[in-house]
């Protein structure tokens, strides 16, 4: 990461000092990891993989920005992380309060709104919070990349895949795959033929992968998310697997011909419900979420009833319909012209679907 990121995180800055001035606030301060990866154009305040919160946030004011971390994290986020717009401020570890007296001194005894408040902050104004799901032609370009990786990763994965192998051996294979290419292993669910029809959210077990086998990535890298899923069978799939395939495949079509700017998610959810009673799975909808908006976290918004959220050019989506046996997963980036497929290998066998789109088939190696 290069001061080559300056324009993007200028523009960023820029957002934040207008939705300043227009609510009034003193401050804006970015706790969470996502919020730092969108801020920074890519820096990562991530150590613990597993929290919200990194060891980092930012603070912008009328006239300054800055990182905000402790001395054990200053160095390597100035050399590595941080871009040069941005001003590291450390304290010690230990000093508990030299922090919040930095930010309310910063604030000048105005308002502090954050993406995680705590005290008497406030919440992010809303017009900040949707404009991290508007993606800039560099993020754009940073995701590309990402999907490509993402795919090639997951192909490297399936191909090696046997039937003797377990859940935990795939996992582990893939989680290398996806490191090796400088991409934290977010989530990665995997499922062989004993349990794959029964859970929808199969954390990797000891079972053997036996006939079949999915694999599922939430795959990070810059702060933005890639997410897919694919299947292995070691045999030819049975009609009732073919047609489970195609029937998601069909609640897939609606998303995508729905899923244009102005769209509302909640239409489009009431789409995917008329899709499953259509395909004869009335209430499948009910037995897992159906993905939504996508970018700095796994699912930015998840499409329900409710979700009067609109879909807007250059948003990254990720749609996963599933039945017991099938799901279909990809990120897809809406642009002005339509959709385009970001987490495409053209190694992996593909179908040019419905749609339009080119769409990953089942791998099958009997």
């Amino acid at each position: 990461m290069t001061d080559a990121r300056s324009p993007e995180v200028q523009a960023k800055l820029a957002l934040i000092r207008d939705a300043l001035e227009r609510h009034r606030l003193g401050a804006v301060r970015l706790r969470g990891i996502e919020a730092f990866a969108w801020a920074t154009a890519g820096g990562d305040a991530a150590v613990l993989h597993t929290v919200e919160t990194g060891v980092a946030e930012i603070l912008v004011t009328p006239g300054e920005a800055f990182v905000l971390t402790d001395a054990i994290e200053a160095e390597r986020l100035g050399d590595e992380e941080v871009p040069a717009d941005l001003e590291v401020w450390s304290a010690p570890w230990a000093d508990a309060h030299a922090r919040e007296a930095f930010v309310r001194e910063a604030a000048g005894g105005r308002a502090v709104a954050s993406d995680r408040p705590a005290g008497a902050e406030v919440p992010l104004p809303p017009d900040v919070v949707a404009a991290r799901r508007r993606l800039l032609p560099a993020e754009i370009e940073r995701y590309r990349a990402l999907g490509r990786d993402a795919a090639e990763a997951m192909t490297e994965a399936l191909i090696g895949a046997r039937p003797g192998m377990t859940e935990f051996d795939l996992a582990g294979r893939a989680s290398a795959a996806l490191w090796a290419r400088g991409v934290h292993p977010a989530l990665v669910l995997a499922a062989g033929d004993a349990r794959v029809a029964r859970y929808r959210h199969p954390i990797p077990s000891d079972a053997r992968l036996g006939d079949r086998a999915m694999l599922v990535f939430c795959a990070r890298r810059h702060g933005l998310f890639a997410n897919l899923t694919r299947w292995v069978y070691f045999r030819a799939p049975t009609a009732d697997e073919r047609r489970a395939d195609a029937d998601v495949r069909a609640v897939e079509t609606e998303a995508f011909r729905l899923t244009r700017p102005g769209a509302l998610l909640s239409d489009v959810y009431a789409a995917l419900a008329a899709a499953y009673d259509g395909a004869g799975r009335p209430g499948e909808i009910l037995r897992h979420h159906q993905g939504g908006t996508t970018g700095y976290a796994a699912r930015e918004v998840v499409a329900a009833p409710h979700t009067r959220t609109a879909v807007e050019a250059s948003t990254a989506l990720a749609w996963n319909p599933s039945v017991p046996g099938a799901k279909v997963e990809d990120t897809v980036l809406l642009t002005s012209r339509g959709l385009d497929v970001l987490t495409v290998d053209e190694v992996w066998p593909s179908v040019r679907g419905e749609s339009g789109l080119l769409r990953p088939a089942l791998l099958v190696r009997p």
